[in-house]
């Protein structure tokens, strides 16, 4: 049975859905079977990110509105064969509740070992429909004031929620953070009061020098991602 995790964010750009995907990607790379459903109805890009934008046929809403079943709407990734995207739709007037789209992931799961489900930023109505759908949450922000002060009310948002699991990423991490005045990870964790789970840096000006390490970063994120449920029970012992 899969485990649904919504990866979340307080403010816009700070790289969620660059995460989502790379997290989903590394997972699939370890061999789990992965959905990527993307639930940001208003910008979504997911399949973008992950190359499949031309080869979607159906997208959530269609499976949600019957004209497709929940299997048909998922897109194969070409080069990772256990990875699949649920594609969104650009609808912003139409309401889609937290059942009907729990009850397309629900049919889902069995079937996957991990649904990632890229969610809104803020914490609007498409926030609380994508909250409501999963069962675990990642928390993404950068160590920037503005990002901060938003990712401390989703926190205690999600708090609210009852997830098994809320973890955090600390994405866009400057190598010369104490020059430029910005918190560690380890402070913005404690500042947040969310268990720090993965630290991603910032890109370099030729990405092509940062690129192995931020591989690095999402393949020890997707292995910290494995184990939380281990950590869970540690924690109740």
């Amino acid at each position: 049975m899969a485990r649904k995790i919504v990866i979340t964010s307080g403010k816009g750009g700070v790289g969620k859905t660059t995460v989502c995907c790379n997290l989903a990607v590394q997972l699939a790379r370890q061999g789990y079977r992965v959905v990527v459903c993307d639930l940001d109805f208003g910008l979504n890009n997911a399949d973008v990110v992950l190359g499949v934008e031309n080869r979607a046929l159906y997208d959530v809403l269609d499976a949600v509105e019957g004209r497709c079943r929940a299997k048909q709407a998922l897109v194969p990734h070409p080069r990772y064969p256990t990875l699949y995207v649920l594609s969104s739709n650009r609808v912003l007037e139409r309401y889609v509740s937290p059942q009907a789209i729990r009850l397309i992931l629900d049919t889902l799961a069995p079937q996957f070992d991990y649904i990632l489900i890229d969610s809104p930023a803020g914490i609007e109505d498409g926030f609380h429909r994508a909250a409501s759908c999963a069962e675990e949450a990642l928390l993404v922000t950068t160590p920037h004031i503005s990002a901060l002060r938003d990712a401390d009310r989703v926190a205690g948002i999600l708090k609210s929620y009852k997830f098994t699991s809320v973890g955090l990423v600390v994405n866009q991490v400057r190598r010369d953070r104490r020059r430029s005045g910005m918190l560690s990870p380890d402070e913005i964790s404690a500042a947040l009061r969310v268990p720090l789970v993965g630290i991603v840096t910032e890109e370099d000006k030729i990405f092509r020098e940062n690129i192995v390490a931020r591989s690095r970063a999402f393949r020890a994120l997707a292995e910290t991602c494995a184990d939380l449920p281990n950590q869970a029970r540690r924690k109740r012992r």
